[in-house]
């Protein structure tokens, strides 16, 4: 418990500590607001021209000024790009694109689909936008957060998904069939990533649906990846899905890795989830023993340690950002201003950098606009105020302005020693880079929130507090408000416990004879429960009087208001 109070406790330093927002700066010169709006023009300038020339397909190709598919057939940038609206206070665009992808998007479709990218992109977005949904201005359900238009697309996506996870490990297959499952002669070859970045996006769905099968598919798969760590407490690339036989042993914290250490760090946060955390702190152990040097990452043989490629990939940018959530500022700043080195030398970050030689890889030049060293400076900058993290956002905005900006939107850096260009915008430039960059310079935003300011919702299951801040990023920036998770409770024992204690407080009152009935025997009905036991029922099942007659007040391990606080109501007192 201590432990985990350690490093949950810089969390929750990190979004109270509010200093003025000009700390430090104004020394340097660094005009803020400047800054922000240049980064909303940006956005805008992409947006437009997606709109214009690429939608309804995924993303748009700025070079030739149309559109292309490439993850699917979701008109992904929209959905990627539509809780940045909000973050930049757009909110009639907001309104005006949900209901566009309420009409146009369709998961019925004979299309091969990622099963990381889907997750993180499709189901990651529609999900942050049916919990901004009411702070947008939409008229929302009476059953929101848990129900609403938004919610079932972004569980439609998922389950379209749940096919993938059908194999003898519970680590999933990389790619779906939208409309068949999984292809017969599919790879069986996943990537760490792959497998271990659902957690966020599956529990939060299981919660506010009350469906169990998501967040109990992204435990397995995460567990499994734990099972088959090497000895040495690392793990590799890629491995067989099947047989759980490592096939890259290649060990680091960049691609094919990162997002599996991110979402156990995450996971941990937005569920209170002390395994998760534990397990992500034994890997950080194994991580910083073999692969840190010199406050760089290097990547090692799993199962011996050995280097295998002095290399840091741009990739490995967010992990300074990770280190911040757990509280260890001092090594997440060393390593960043490290990769910010990287980033001065060539005006962006190199898919792969060669740490010995000190330059660019062969056929590795690239910079596709990527968040990450980008993410971490956000993070860091909360944590520290230190203005260095400022002047990465300044830079950022010149060089991809400089170099990429084209008359229909910003172009992939396909080599940044000539800055020659390729005909592509990723769905994460609008979702994530543009989205940091704003936060960045924006420390009023809503996303900032220290708790001070919040939303009380009257939901089916009593009223729940949203909006008061915390939110954690899907690896794709989409943001999770943590409250919400909380409201949705109807499936849950809780529920039932609070509303048949208060029926049976005040049946009993008015007959004057309020006793106690006894704890049930472990005998009673399957799996030691009262079968007259209403939380023993299915979900949603109308509960008949007769059963109301038990009480639930034998359960003496917690006092009656902290079972009152496991509910995450709120219980306004107008005496």
């Amino acid at each position: 418990g201590a432990a985990m109070q350690r490093f949950l406790g810089p969390l929750l330093c990190l979004w109270a500590l509010r200093l003025p927002a000009g700390t430090g700066v104004a020394a340097r010169g660094l005009d803020v607001a400047s800054y922000r709006e240049r980064v909303r023009a940006m956005f805008y300038h992409a947006y437009e021209h997606y709109l214009e020339s690429a939608f309804p397909y995924d993303e748009l190709r700025p070079l030739t000024c149309d559109g292309q598919d490439t993850w699917g057939s979701f008109s992904l940038t929209l959905i990627d790009a539509l809780d940045t609206l909000l973050i930049l206070g757009n909110v009639s665009e907001f309104q005006r694109v949900v209901s566009v992808l309420q009409e146009g998007v369709d998961f019925d479709i004979d299309v091969n689909a990622s099963v990381f990218e889907t997750n993180i992109r499709v189901v990651g977005g529609l999900l942050s936008a049916h919990l901004l949904s009411r702070k947008a201005g939409l008229e929302v359900e009476a059953g929101w957060p848990c129900s609403g238009p938004l919610l079932r697309m972004a569980e439609e996506a998922a389950r379209k998904l749940l096919p993938a996870f059908q194999t003898p490990t519970g680590m999933p297959y990389g790619t779906v069939n939208l409309l068949h499952g999984v292809n017969p002669g599919e790879t069986p070859v996943t990537c760490t990533a792959g497998i271990g970045t659902f957690i966020v996006e599956f529990a939060t769905l299981s919660h506010l649906t009350g469906d169990p099968v998501f967040e109990g598919v992204a435990r397995k798969a995460l567990k499994a990846l734990w099972k088959n760590r090497s000895d040495i407490g690392l793990v590799g690339n890629h491995i067989d899905v099947i047989t759980a036989k490592w096939v890259a042993q290649d060990s680091g914290i960049g691609a094919g890795v990162d997002s599996y250490f991110e979402y156990l760090v995450k996971g941990a946060i937005l569920l209170q989830d002390k395994e998760l955390m534990s397990m992500f702190l034994e890997y950080n152990k194994a991580i910083k023993n073999y692969t840190k040097f010199d406050d760089w990452y290097l990547w090692v043989q799993m199962y011996k340690g050995t280097v295998s490629m002095p290399v840091f990939q741009s990739l490995e940018a967010y992990w300074p950002g990770l280190q911040s959530l757990i509280g260890d500022i001092d090594n997440a700043m060393r390593t960043f201003l490290n990769y910010y080195t990287v980033w001065k030398q060539f005006g962006g970050l190199p898919e792969f950098y060669n740490i010995p030689q000190g330059y660019t890889v062969d056929k590795r030049e690239g910079y596709p606009l990527r968040p990450e060293l980008i993410e971490s400076a956000m993070y860091l900058y909360r944590a520290t105020r230190d203005p260095t993290l400022l002047e990465l956002g300044r830079d950022a905005v010149e060089s991809i302005e400089k170099i990429s900006k084209v008359d229909c939107g910003f172009a992939t850096i396909k080599d940044l020693r000539d800055h020659r260009l390729d005909n592509r915008m990723e769905s994460f430039f609008l979702a994530e880079t543009i989205k940091y960059l704003y936060l960045l310079f924006d420390p009023d935003n809503f996303i900032h929130n220290d708790g001070s300011d919040f939303d009380v919702v009257v939901t089916p299951y009593g009223e729940c507090v949203l909006n008061a801040g915390g939110y954690i990023f899907n690896t794709e920036a989409h943001p999770i408000d943590p409250a919400a998770l909380h409201c949705c409770r109807k499936r849950k024992e809780e529920q039932w416990e609070v509303e048949d204690l208060m029926r049976e407080f005040y049946s009993r009152r008015k007959s004057k004879k309020f006793t106690l009935r006894r704890a049930p025997d472990h005998g009673e009905g399957e799996n030691g429960k009262d079968p007259e036991d209403p939380s023993s029922e299915k979900a949603g099942e109308k509960r008949n009087s007769k059963k109301s007659s038990h009480s639930l007040l034998s359960c003496p391990s917690q006092s009656f208001n902290s079972k009152l606080a496991v509910l995450g109501q709120v219980f306004l007192d107008n005496t």
